[in-house]
């Protein structure tokens, strides 16, 4: 099965998106619809892997940013059946390599997937950064 990979954001199958993270996504299940649509909407950059074949949205990620400086990486997922395959690296490749210039500074949280964005340059914040965590519910 081949891939393909693009960040039109017109593209987006959002029935997909929202599919996904609103029953598999451990950061995002209590996110509405209406969040998830609106997100999308304001992003900064949509990218997504599909099967050459069919067209399926099977890999997904979304940036937010103010376009010069600064990035967040969120929501990064590929659907169970098309893990290991390197649809992972082609989404986060296609955001961050071909994306703003070696100044621009990208953050994402996760609690998985460590490996995969080493890769790409992540490591642990320095002393240089703060986080206000969100409150508990």
């Amino acid at each position: 099965m081949e891939y393909e990979f693009d960040d039109d954001p017109r593209r987006i199958d959002r029935d997909a998106v929202w599919q996904w993270l609103s029953t598999e996504a451990y950061w995002a299940r209590w996110r509405t619809r209406a969040d998830v649509e609106a997100q999308l909407d304001s992003a900064w950059r949509l990218v997504a892997a599909y099967r050459r074949d069919t067209g399926e949205l099977v890999g997904f990620a979304r940036a937010i940013s103010d376009g010069v400086a600064f990035g967040y990486l969120a929501d990064v997922f590929v659907v169970e059946g098309h893990r290991g395959r390197g649809i992972g690296q082609g989404l986060v490749s296609l955001m961050i390599d071909e994306g703003p210039g070696p100044h621009f500074r990208w953050t994402l949280f996760t609690s998985d997937a460590h490996g995969l964005y080493r890769k790409y340059g992540f490591v642990e914040p320095d002393r240089t950064a703060l986080v206000r965590p969100a409150a508990s519910v």
